[in-house]
């Protein structure tokens, strides 16, 4: 099992999980990706094109004996786990992606715009709906980084923050940065903030924090500037980007970006799979942290009812 982790993350977010399917017998593997951690951080915004990723994953899991295995992702790293499992079916066996859908047109702005639910969104005031914030990278960045690193612990401790049922059907901050001139407002860096202790423990966070202050947060965000390249590359898998592998789709109903209940986010995710699983857990963006659990159960779960858990406990 390769566990892929998201923006602003580090393969460390995956300890739950790899300890307990480890205990099952799996081989369980959790890099930090180019730009994050431990991980190389190429200068250049384009080395930061998912297509460039995937290689890196490929690389590792032939470095691992390049057997079919079972690939999970988070976030951004759901984002690659999409795009090997198109590209490169024969390296797995199944695909387990948690908290953002799988776009076959490729993640970019010009596919997950069109899919923003205009009810809470009125295109005519959030023209890029929740995904303001990406938008955001693409016309400030240099600011938008700027922010982020000024306080890079609070920065962190504002992003991981646990889910609520108030949310649900309301406006989510990251669709307010443009107007309010980035995510932070005017003070352009984060609010002292205290770390949430249902996402991490004290040692864990403190690791990521050690993380972000070695690379900064210049090359995480330059994920968000390749939608070109992203676009072009999805054109490049065989059948549309259609995956025949068992997929299981991991929904928090109260993540306000990236939920697929009550929308058409998973709507080409839908489409696109052959062989498709949704659960939707209560928790917000961060559930592998939030809801380790019954994450974890959710993915047992799956990998029995498809027969791919290989007689494992």
């Amino acid at each position: 099992m390769i566990f892929l982790h998201g923006w602003p993350s580090i393969g460390l977010m995956w300890r739950s999980q790899m300890g307990a399917f480890a205990d099952d017998g799996w081989r369980c593997v959790a890099p930090d990706l180019r730009g994050f951690g431990s991980s190389s951080a190429p200068a250049a915004v384009e080395a930061y094109a998912v297509e460039n990723v995937v290689a890196d994953v490929v690389e590792l899991h032939d470095h691992l004996g390049g057997k079919p295995a079972i690939w999970v992702g988070h976030d951004w790293g759901c984002v690659v786990v999409g795009a090997l499992a198109a590209h490169h079916p024969q390296r797995s066996c199944g695909v387990v992606l948690t908290s953002l859908a799988y776009q076959p047109a490729g993640h970019a702005l010009q596919t997950l715009v069109p899919l923003v639910d205009r009810t809470i969104y009125p295109a005519d005031r959030y023209p890029d709906g929740q995904w303001d914030y990406y938008r955001f990278y693409t016309t400030h960045f240099e600011a938008a980084v700027a922010d982020l690193d000024a306080d890079r612990r609070a920065s962190l401790a504002s992003i991981f923050r646990s889910g609520s049922p108030a949310t649900l059907g309301k406006v989510a901050p990251l669709a307010l940065v443009t107007r309010n001139g980035g995510r932070f407002g005017d003070a352009h860096r984060a609010p002292p903030t205290e770390r949430d202790p249902l996402i991490w423990s004290a040692a864990d966070f403190d690791d990521l924090v050690r993380a972000f202050e070695i690379t900064g947060f210049h090359p995480p965000c330059a994920w968000y500037l390749n939608d070109d390249a992203a676009v072009a590359y999805a054109r490049q898998a065989s059948d549309h980007g259609r995956l025949s592998q068992p997929v299981l789709f991991i929904d928090g109903h109260f993540d306000q970006v990236c939920t697929i209940t009550g929308n058409r986010q998973g709507d080409p995710m839908r489409a696109a799979c052959s062989d498709l699983t949704v659960v939707s857990l209560p928790a917000g963006h961060w559930l592998p942290l939030e809801r380790a659990a019954e994450h974890i159960d959710a993915v047992r779960t799956w990998l029995r009812s498809k027969k791919l858990d290989g007689g494992m406990r």
